[in-house]
Formats: structure tokens, sequence, C-alpha cells
């Protein structure tokens, strides 16, 4: 349980306004060390990708655009399809 409100702090500290700087630059202790660049990247298996889509320019219109969307996508076993269970409980 502590690690999934350790998770939940964490989302909420990105979507804020604190969103450039690291949970444990604002004081919220964590156990362990940080990784030599202090993100999800540094656990051994972890993949990050991402796409980012840009369709048109110029003023925004409803339903035309342009459009700026993106998604990105965390693979934690590497390039493995193999399901993860994301949270359980005993």
């Amino acid at each position: 349980m502590k690690n999934l409100a350790s998770i939940f702090i964490s989302s909420l500290i990105s979507f804020s306004l604190f969103a450039q700087q690291r949970a444990r630059d604002l004081g919220i202790p964590f156990d362990g060390t940080t990784g030599a660049y202090n993100a999800i990247t540094d656990v051994k298996g972890v993949l990050v990708g991402y796409k980012t889509l840009i369709s048109g320019d110029g003023k925004f219109e409803l339903g035309k655009g342009p459009v700026r969307t993106g998604v990105t996508v965390i693979f934690p076993k590497g390039k493995t399809l193999e399901p993860v269970p994301t949270a359980y409980f005993t």
C-alpha cells in the first residue's frame, strides 16, 4: 500500500505546477537511491517509447485542426507483450 501511495503522490506532482521538479526535490521521501538519470528508464529492462502527431498549421478550427497530440508507451518487461499485473491485493 505504501508503494501505491508513492505512485499516486508522484502522479499528482507530475501534473502540478511543480512538473519541472522531482518528488525528492519537493521533500517527499522515497526508499533507496536514484539511478543515473533519475528516470523510469534507469530500471533494468524498462523501455519507453513515444509518438507525437502533428498535422496542419495556422489558426485552430474545431474539427479541422491543426492537430497536436501524442502517446507514450511504457514496456515494463522490455520487448515483450507478456501481461504485467498493474495492481493486486491479497
